[in-house]
């Protein structure tokens, strides 16, 4: 069982679309929120969107069918094929890569209207190099005055009672039953191994997924410092009773002197 995270989004890219009781409902009503921050950031849909932690595409699916010019990557194998084939079914044209969002190289050299990574993905970077790393990589890939968009989960609050399980959760699928369940197991003061739990019921009885991964609590103002290190600028935090997005959203700037970030970047 994997614990990094390219192997957990490997061993989960089958069962990914079960953490939403209606998977197609939810990246329609994702993209609904949103694309249009991108729009008022980055101007009309149509504009370029490279999503660096795409997983199965719940995002980038939504936002092409928005209009939206997306390119995906992400460090799962796994993950990316199944977008691949999710894009096809939908006759969608995504050009989607594996790479981890610490080296993007792999993906073709652009300078992208916006930059995302949603879902809690920053989070997988266990400390504040690969942090500053990452953030580095992303500015590369946006043109000067791009946007970049990213969600977590709320730690600022998280940490201050932190939990150990969520769940478990309920849905029915055409008269059977999945339920869905997660543990945290803190290490330490902001690490925590995190337990996927999905049993469904199907016509020869239960069936069970478990799957782990290590996640970092990591605080707004942390995130936002990184960000203004590695040539971010108007850096701004919306809530989800501002945004309608359901994790805190953090929205910044790609500043000038693209140069000297790549040098820094790769000097790291």
């Amino acid at each position: 069982m994997a614990t990094d995270a390219g192997g957990f989004y490997d061993d989960l890219a089958g069962n990914y679309h079960l953490l939403f009781e209606d998977w197609e409902e939810s990246m329609l009503r994702q993209a609904s929120t949103i694309g249009p921050i991108l729009e008022r950031e980055c101007g009309m849909a149509g504009k370029t969107v490279f999503d660096c932690a795409c997983g199965i595409g719940t995002q980038a699916l939504g936002l092409a069918k928005l209009g939206f010019c997306v390119t995906g990557a992400d460090v799962s194998v796994g993950a990316v094929e199944r977008a691949r084939s999710e894009a096809a079914s939908r006759n969608l044209d995504i050009p989607f890569y594996a790479a981890d969002m610490r080296s993007l190289d792999k993906v073709p050299a652009a300078r992208f209207h916006a930059v995302i990574c949603m879902d809690n993905a920053l989070p997988h970077l266990l400390n504040e190099s690969d942090l500053a790393q990452a953030a580095g990589q992303i500015r590369a890939k946006l043109r000067t005055g791009g946007t970049f968009m990213a969600s977590i989960r709320d730690y600022d609050a998280i940490l201050a009672q932190p939990p150990v399980v969520q769940g478990p959760t309920f849905y029915s699928d055409e008269g059977k039953r999945r339920i869905l369940f997660q543990v945290w197991d803190w290490q330490d003061d902001r690490r925590y191994m995190f337990h996927l739990f999905i049993t469904k019921e199907t016509s020869n009885g239960w069936e069970n997924y478990h799957g782990t991964s290590i996640y970092r609590a990591v605080l707004r103002e942390e995130i936002s410092g990184i960000l203004a290190a590695r040539g971010f600028t108007n850096i701004r935090w919306r809530l989800p009773a501002e945004s309608g997005f359901y994790q805190p959203i953090v929205i910044a700037t790609a500043a000038g002197r693209l140069n000297r970030y790549i040098s820094e970047t790769e000097a790291s």
